[in-house]
């Protein structure tokens, strides 16, 4: 695991997301019910964790922090801790690595495999057992992004765009600015001529 970053700073509980501000990132994230929340930082395969971070400020049930040495291109998930009593609506599990619902870009594939469920697959207690499985390995990445830097033009230039103007994975990530990453399409014209 490369070296931890030292700074760690309380940040702001607002905008919601990752906001890179030209000398490092805030991420701040709404978990109204959790107990401790933890932000991974991964490589840039997205396969390997190199730091977790407990979010330790939380305003107006936002967990936030700011973190000068992160910049744009960097992976990030949450794992969140808090209760497990899915009688009562609560399934915390920090075995599973959570998207940012304020995420500007989502990178990756997901590989489906029971570590991405919550309960373990095939158990008596079905949907109410605990998985301790580590979903992190196959499931999509959050990314840092500069805004400064988004292009549509590759979309245009093949003769598409995006008809929704949002990501469907994480509605909050607005799909232009994702659609620099390589190894994702998300336009809908694109899936019809695949």
């Amino acid at each position: 695991m490369p070296e931890a970053l030292t700074a760690v700073w309380p940040g702001k509980s607002y905008p919601l997301g990752a906001t890179w501000d030209g000398e490092g990132v805030n991420f701040a994230l709404f978990a109204e019910h959790a107990d401790k929340v933890e932000l991974c930082l991964l490589d840039g395969s997205g396969r390997q964790e190199q730091q977790r971070i407990e979010l330790g400020e939380q305003t107006d049930q936002n967990w936030h922090a700011y973190l000068p040495e992160v910049r744009p291109g960097q992976l990030y998930g949450y794992r969140v801790h808090g209760p497990y009593r899915p009688e009562e609506g609560h399934r915390f599990n920090p075995h599973k690595l959570l998207l940012d619902a304020y995420a500007k870009a989502i990178v990756g594939t997901v590989e489906w495999s029971d570590a991405q469920f919550g309960y373990r697959i095939g158990s008596p207690r079905e949907d109410l057992s605990f998985s301790r499985r580590d979903s992190a390995p196959g499931m999509f990445k959050c990314q840092v992004i500069d805004p400064g830097f988004v292009d549509d033009r590759h979309l245009l230039d093949r003769g598409l765009r995006n008809y929704w103007g949002y990501d469907s994975i994480g509605y909050l990530a607005c799909a232009s600015m994702r659609l620099c990453c390589r190894n994702m399409r998300v336009s809908w014209n694109d899936s019809q001529n695949r």
